[in-house]
């Protein structure tokens, strides 16, 4: 297996031509994660334009996320006539984690925040990753200086499964101009100066000349500003 999916993204330039060549030599237990953001939208489009159905695409939804994600996500649906499996932070959790800290404890302390973000997205994530291969992301290495380290493909040890990232190189001109030309639905919070998006009370538009990443918790130090997710 190693071999083969090393040759496929080593061969395959074009983002479409990738994901359908390793949806027909792995045709089970590859899952693709989204959380709507425009590096996300080239994915899901390649996918679910070409109808592969082996793809299992899946989003996490915190509870908290902004109504523009909302309408972006039933914008997808709707376009492509797709399925994308929802999962949820754990109920008691949550319930105990406000209860315990407060609604919006995450800006009391790093530790806080990771907890937050561990209950809502690393946990669900966890579950959804279950028994998977292959799981495609839409990292891209311009993002942060935490991903500029990583390869197109990665085996990930804790997970025991390969992590594809087609789209490790791309510029996010390359990016814009592809959902364009494709007529892609994207975020519209995208249009008022936000670049990464994620739950919102943890997320605001960028400042001129900010990094890519300062829009997310802000209120910490860079060097801590991961949730978990991709290690």
């Amino acid at each position: 297996m190693e071999n083969r999916i090393k040759e496929i993204v080593n061969k395959s330039e074009k983002i479409n031509d990738s994901i359908l060549e390793i949806s027909k030599n792995f045709p089970e237990n590859i899952v693709f994660s989204t959380s709507f953001g425009i590096e996300d939208q080239v994915i899901s489009h390649a996918i679910f334009s070409q109808n592969i159905t082996n793809i299992a695409v899946f989003t996490l939804d915190t509870g908290r996320l902004f109504p523009e994600t909302y309408a972006v996500w039933d914008k997808t649906l709707l376009q492509y006539k797709a399925t994308i499996k929802a999962y949820y932070p754990n109920n008691d959790k949550v319930e105990n984690y406000v209860n315990t800290n407060s609604i919006n404890a995450f800006y009391n302390s790093v530790e806080l925040r990771k907890e937050c973000c561990f209950i809502r997205k690393v946990e669900p994530l966890n579950r959804a990753l279950q028994g998977a291969k292959i799981w495609i992301t839409g990292l891209r290495a311009e993002q942060s200086e935490n991903r500029n380290s990583i390869q197109k493909l990665e085996w990930d040890e804790q997970r025991q499964l390969y992590k594809y990232n087609p789209l490790l190189n791309w510029t996010t001109a390359e990016v814009v101009n592809y959902l364009k030309k494709h007529g892609v639905p994207y975020n519209t919070l995208h249009d008022s100066n936000f670049v990464s998006i994620g739950c919102a009370p943890c997320t605001r538009a960028l400042k001129e000349g900010e990094d890519f990443r300062a829009g997310r918790w802000w209120w910490e130090d860079q060097s801590k500003k991961e949730c978990g997710l991709h290690r």
